[in-house]
């Protein structure tokens, strides 16, 4: 028998069966539409945290004050004071792999704005932590060094800040108070969006020494911000600064360092990692409804095959040979996985993009994800459906035809 012919022959036995065929086909549909859209939401989520980090900047490094132990009781980085503004000014001057450095403070508090009132963060930092954050102002200008020596009362604020505030007025010029210190607004950053830490447009940044002075009332600062002067020389900046910091606090050789410096890179490797088991757990959940599936092909076929010993003994007799029985039946389970498998693609696409839209949910449609679960479907329908086409190609044609 001819390849067409045995297909013909496979096709008119589905469609003959029509309602079981479909029903049998639902759950390879159902699996592949399931691999699609578990990956795709896997690899949003990726996706979106890679923006994230991104859009904080690679290069960036937050020095903080290390947990100690005192007494016996731990005591966290933000209870213990080690970090200087002086140690910030040491960093961006001796140390060759940092482009800038900033003393950061930042305390969460209410401003007022007319009989307006907003919580927000207040950030104090240097005049250069624009250009660490790579964070342009799309209203005005940043404060400059001399707002910084002179402790001024100016401040940049974020669009959300904006939004909340000066519904109708422009912000820039206008004054708000802040724990009752009033500080005039100077520019306005432009919008970034959602970051690892929540609404990045929503924070206010004035100088450091205004911030110590008028609202913190501090000696130390919380943090140092520094960006290397590429994501390549992250790690020598790390070992510069380190080393630098060390020799300031009087660290001897072999004990702990009573600071801590993360690089943005550290947490992109964590996230990455983190998201890419996300997406291995959701793909193999959906992997086993496609293999479930691929079961339901066999045991469709099996019966396929007992309900049809008298047909295939017909064959026989009349020629068919072993391997066009095997053939056959092959055809057949390779035709509800693949039209299965187109099938639950479009779904798992379509219903990828529904969820981006209706279920604010970040999906990414991946190529790679598409090809895999076709494959993996005609695979299915090959392993799924070679014993039932074995065990009727090996059907004896003379019991065949006795068979009722």
């Amino acid at each position: 028998m001819t390849v067409w012919a045995t297909m013909r022959i496979a096709l008119k036995a589905l469609y003959a069966n029509k309602l079981r065929t479909v029903l049998t086909m639902l759950g390879i549909i159902i699996g592949v539409a399931s691999v699609i859209t578990m990956v795709s939401i896997g690899q949003g989520v990726s996706k979106s945290v890679e923006a994230n980090i991104s859009s904080l900047g690679t290069n960036i490094l937050t020095i903080t004050p290390a947990t100690i132990k005192s007494g016996g009781v731990h005591q966290s980085g933000f209870m213990v004071q080690t970090l200087t503004v002086d140690d910030s000014y040491a960093i961006s001057t001796e140390c060759p792999m940092v482009a800038y450095a900033s003393p950061m403070v930042r305390r969460s508090m209410q401003i007022v704005y007319g009989n307006q009132n907003w919580n927000t963060s207040v950030y104090g930092v240097s005049y250069n932590y624009n250009l660490i954050r790579n964070w342009n102002v799309a209203q005005g200008e940043f404060f400059t060094e001399q707002d910084v020596k002179g402790s001024s009362k100016v401040c940049v604020v974020g669009s959300s800040v904006v939004e909340n505030l000066f519904v109708n007025d422009n912000p820039i010029g206008q004054v708000i108070r802040v724990q009752k210190v009033p500080f005039r607004i100077v520019g306005v950053l432009e919008t970034k969006g959602e970051g690892m830490g929540g609404d990045q447009d929503d924070c206010i940044m004035v100088p450091y020494t205004t911030a110590l002075s008028r609202i913190s009332r501090m000696k130390y600062i919380q943090s140092i911000v520094c960006s290397a002067i590429s994501e390549d020389m992250t790690n020598a900046a790390i070992n510069e600064i380190s080393s630098l910091l060390r020799q300031r606090h009087r660290i001897l050789d072999g004990e702990e360092d009573d600071f801590t410096i993360r690089s943005q890179m550290d947490l992109a490797e964590a996230m990455a990692e983190t998201t890419g088991m996300l997406t291995l757990f959701l793909s193999a959940i959906a992997f086993i409804s496609l293999l479930v599936g691929g079961i339901g092909i066999m045991n469709i076929m099996l019966v396929s095959v007992t309900e049809r010993i008298r047909e295939i003994g017909i064959r026989m007799a009349l020629g068919a040979r072993g391997g066009d029985v095997l053939k056959q039946f092959l055809f057949e389970s390779m035709t509800l996985s693949l039209f299965g498998g187109v099938i639950g693609i479009l779904s798992g696409v379509v219903l990828s993009l529904l969820l981006a839209r209706f279920a604010d949910l970040n999906t990414f449609i991946s190529v790679e994800a598409i090809v895999i679960s076709f494959l993996f479907s005609a695979g299915v329908g090959v392993f799924f459906g070679f014993y039932p086409a074995w065990q009727a190609s090996k059907l004896d044609p003379i019991e065949a035809l006795r068979h009722e």
